[in-house]
């Protein structure tokens, strides 16, 4: 699918803290000014209010943003996310970039390079440089410094196809990419943390893989990635369980002794279940997304809003008790 499912996401990073009190409670709302542009607007308790307030208000301090390579405002330009991230930083948030590296959504299925970008590995290796480090300089301008940036969005099978993609040329153009990417943003920003998303965290054996092959010398090194991030879709199948996923985790902590942030289901049972304290934090994928309330799903509501943008009762409180009730769904329906 062209978008992110009802996403979990994980972040292993390298950063060590002692405390299991999870840090970042997370929300890519990316969709907001669209559907408000559309005549949306939200209620919390009956009170009118941006929905960065009200998520705010209910514990939200990191906010996800989209950005693609479009300049088109409603399919998420860098106009359109430095417009968000003022309004996410006026609510009181930090702010995470994800970014796509295309014109439309990016995941396991579609990496398109990006019209008018070269589509050599020497022209892409410029290009992606130069445009990392002008969108980080944007964001810093715009008195809203990235605190985390995602290069690229599931990238499992590379990015900016056929370039960087593995299944046709290997894991070396990705890994020069990505470093590309990764020195663009530091050269705009020393504080920034990178990070490398992938799908599926809760295959094993496939996260292990891209990792042992990723890094290659003179290319990506373990240095340029502070975070390990991956998406999870439960209702993917049988295998995609909590289980399976705290076996993965637990592996990438073992091997880089990093922390982990997390969208999931029955989130608390599996960071506290990690060793060494590593549970960082929690993000929810589109929590007001009215007119797509399955997010993807065969579930019939994944929303925390109503579809008149009212904040549902027996969720306001956002990112505890709510994420844990609605991921359920999701369990419930495909993994019983």
């Amino acid at each position: 699918m062209y978008f992110s499912r009802l996403a979990v996401f994980l972040a292993l990073s390298a950063v060590s803290r002692v405390t299991h009190a999870l840090t970042y409670h997370c929300a890519d709302f990316s969709s907001v000014i669209n559907l408000e542009n559309s005549g949306t607007s939200y209620k919390d308790s009956g009170t009118t209010a941006k929905l960065e307030t009200i998520l705010h208000n209910h514990g939200t301090n990191l906010a996800r943003i989209r950005v693609w390579t479009s300049t088109n405002n409603a399919d998420y330009s860098l106009t359109y996310g430095l417009q968000l991230a003022k309004r996410a930083v006026a609510a009181g948030m930090q702010i995470y970039v994800d970014l796509h590296f295309s014109d439309t959504w990016a995941d396991p299925g579609h990496q398109a390079i990006p019209s008018g970008w070269p589509t050599t590995l020497a022209g892409l290796n410029t290009q992606v440089f130069t445009y990392t480090q002008n969108l980080v300089k944007s964001f810093i301008s715009n008195g809203t410094p990235i605190q985390f940036l995602s290069i690229g969005n599931e990238i499992n099978n590379g990015f900016l196809w056929p370039v960087g993609e593995i299944s046709v040329n290997g894991y070396s153009g990705l890994s020069q990419m990505l470093h590309s990417a990764v020195s663009g943003a530091r050269s705009a920003s020393s504080s920034l943390r990178t990070i490398i998303h992938l799908a599926n965290g809760w295959d094993a054996a496939s996260v292990a893989s891209f990792y042992n092959q990723i890094f290659i010398a003179g290319e990506l090194s373990l240095a340029d990635v502070d975070v390990m991030g991956f998406s999870f879709y439960p209702f993917y199948g049988t295998g995609a369980t909590t289980s399976a996923l705290q076996s993965s985790l637990q592996a990438m902590i073992t091997k880089y002794g990093k922390d982990v942030m997390t969208w999931v289901a029955d989130i608390r049972t599996v960071l506290q279940n990690l060793s060494g304290g590593h549970g960082l934090g929690i993000c929810y994928w589109e929590p007001a997304w009215i007119g797509n309330a399955g997010l993807g799903s065969s579930c019939a509501d994944n929303l925390l809003v109503d579809g008149s943008g009212n904040t549902q009762g027996i969720h306001r409180d956002v990112l505890r008790r709510h994420v844990v009730k609605r991921i359920e769904c999701i369990f419930e329906y495909y993994c019983t």
